[in-house]
């Protein structure tokens, strides 16, 4: 059977305007859960139900088809259950729908893969994602009311302790599948049912509880970002144009060229410096006494013709693996640059290509606090590299 994975991506937002694709630890929300539902590798397609240019744009970057969704079901009233039944009218090829929700950064492709297993292979109808909670409910009491809260789900004389109460199951959102035959009946959960017990951790719900810096370290500690595990950085490549500098040159009278740089980005570089971190820079024009000017200290290479035969050549004299390698460009001429390096960056301004092929588009724009911005990534990472090796 046809198993389709679709995301639900409106551009109408109460809250946050375009919240989808807006930048979640530098890669736009949707993209966290279309990265996953890629590498689960179960789907026979992956698609983005949207009524947005630029959430259709972000969508293709991610590899996933887009379903131009209608009027009728892009209103604030909308549900889910219409969305998807309007797909399905447009997918007669479709048999199962992994309806996942946008709003999981935290999704990983190991819980999607055991969800397909459920549904395929042991013939449940429907199945749907829970968390466990310890939480202990009391009976709401309304203003005006003459009585007084009674507890739901605890004996207030003998209150359990955590470890001693298995807790209950909540719905967290994070995905629902079903069978065509459900959904056309006007069911996302129905016939033989099943519910996927999530990780705490990886139960995050940005929609309900919680809001976008506590999402962001969330998602930097337990987010999934990769196939491969993640190393240690050891080297650093900065493009100069567009990234250290703001890719404008400035000609005096006498023919002199200057540039200007954040000095914020100098003291980024000076802290990876500390981290024992290399960081090298790299540039298509002869700039030469820039960088001899800013006085860095770092090796660079400038007229370099073919940027990724440089990065190659770095990367073999230091020994080291891709995935120890970060790169921050910002042109069309970076771009295998970016897909080769373990990490990957982008100032907000960059070009399309080049923000496609990355893992990170910085907020700031290049000459304007790029290379910090990026440098705080790279010391996240590693701190969840380093949270890895103990565990």
């Amino acid at each position: 059977p046809h198993l389709a994975a679709l995301v639900l991506a409106r551009g109408g937002s109460k809250g946050i305007p375009l919240k989808n694709i807006k930048l979640l630890a530098g890669v736009p929300l949707i993209g966290w859960v279309l990265r996953a539902a890629s590498d689960a590798g179960v789907f026979h397609s992956i698609w983005v139900s949207t009524d947005h240019d630029e959430i259709e744009k972000v969508a293709k970057q991610f590899g996933a088809q887009v379903h131009r969704r209608s009027p009728e079901v892009s209103q604030d009233s909308s549900t889910s259950l219409e969305a998807i039944r309007e797909f399905l009218n447009h997918h007669p090829e479709v048999d199962i729908v992994g309806n996942i929700q946008a709003t999981s950064p935290c999704l990983h492709p190991s819980d999607l893969i055991k969800v397909a297993d459920l549904i395929q292979k042991e013939g449940f109808d429907s199945v749907f994602s829970v968390v466990r909670r310890h939480q202990f409910r009391w009976s709401e009491v309304k203003k005006g009311e003459n009585k007084t809260t009674e507890p739901q789900n605890l004996n207030p004389a003998k209150r359990y302790r955590r470890q001693d109460w298995p807790g209950e199951l909540y719905e967290n959102g994070s995905f629902y599948f079903a069978k065509r035959h459900l959904i056309e009946k006007g069911y996302l959960q129905g016939g033989k049912m099943a519910y996927y017990e999530m990780r705490a951790e990886h139960s995050v719900d940005i929609d309900i509880d919680i809001d976008w810096p506590i999402a962001e370290q969330r998602v930097l500690s337990f987010g999934y970002f990769g196939k491969e595990p993640l190393k240690e950085v050891k080297l650093l490549v900065c493009s100069i144009e567009g990234c250290l500098t703001n890719g404008r040159i400035y000609v005096t009278e006498d023919q002199k060229e200057m540039v200007s740089y954040d000095y914020r980005d100098i003291v980024g570089i000076d802290l990876l410096k500390k981290r024992g971190i290399q960081v090298r820079f790299i540039s298509e024009r002869d700039c030469s006494k820039t960088l001899s000017a800013m006085q860095l200290g770092c090796v660079a290479k400038v007229s370099a013709t073919n940027k990724l035969h440089v990065l190659e050549d770095w990367q073999k004299d230091m020994g080291l693996s891709w995935k120890e390698v970060a790169y921050l460009g910002n042109e069309e001429s970076d771009v295998e640059c970016l897909k080769k390096a373990g990490m990957s960056g982008v100032p907000a301004d960059a070009c399309t290509v080049a923000q496609k092929a990355a893992g990170y588009i910085c907020k700031s724009n290049g000459g304007c606090g790029a290379v910090r911005e990026f440098a705080e990534h790279i010391f996240l990472l590693l701190e969840k590299v380093n949270s890895a090796r103990k565990q």
